[in-house]
């Protein structure tokens, strides 16, 4: 299992209870997150967190050196973990995740975080197309109500029309107990 990495999105205060953009369900999904954390971190597998940093003229959240902009305390980089800061939904896009997953020779992702209706799915994508094989744990990642054409979607019904949609071509789409007792299923296809 050395060519995997787990991507840890954007689990950032803004999201919980008392940010500006809370989401639905952003602790149980945290804790879900921390699991995978502590998996790999205990195997010594790679990891990498990725922060957002809104650099959008007139942003109200995401603002560098905010509370709302730091990791969440339930995934706290430790030690000399790396974290990329990405300015976009796609973690891939004007950062150095692509050439920091080469020098560690990662060909598997593992992907867990939030937003799943923007950044999850944005970099699930781009992975899937820079030929990563990925893997995306459902229960670690949090998304919001969403509003189109007048009509509220409900936030189940967001988080689950993007991870079917994942499931459909991009990443196989696992609850994170699944992962953690069937250490086989990170033998995803290259």
């Amino acid at each position: 299992m050395q060519n995997i990495c787990l991507l840890l999105i954007d689990i950032q205060n803004e999201y919980f209870p008392g940010g500006k953009s809370e989401l639905a369900n952003p602790l149980e999904a945290s804790l879900k997150a921390r699991q995978l954390l502590d998996y790999f971190r205990q195997r010594q597998l790679s990891l990498v967190h990725i922060q957002h940093i809104s650099t959008r003229p007139g942003a109200a959240t995401f603002l560098e050196g905010t509370p709302g902009a730091e990791i969440h305390t339930n995934v706290l980089p430790a030690g000399k973990e790396i974290v990329i800061q990405k300015h976009y939904p796609n973690s891939f896009r004007d950062t150095d995740l692509q050439a920091c997953l080469g020098l560690l020779d990662i060909q598997r992702l593992v992907i867990a975080g939030m937003m799943t209706h923007m950044c999850v799915d944005a970099t699930a994508r781009a992975a899937f197309d820079l030929g990563y094989a990925c893997i995306v744990a459902s229960d670690a990642c949090a998304t919001k109500e969403l509003a189109f054409e007048g009509n509220k979607v409900p936030a189940d019904n967001v988080q689950g029309a993007f991870l079917a949609a994942l499931a459909a071509m991009y990443a196989r789409v696992v609850r994170v107990a699944e992962l953690v007792k069937q250490p086989e299923l990170f033998d995803l296809p290259t």
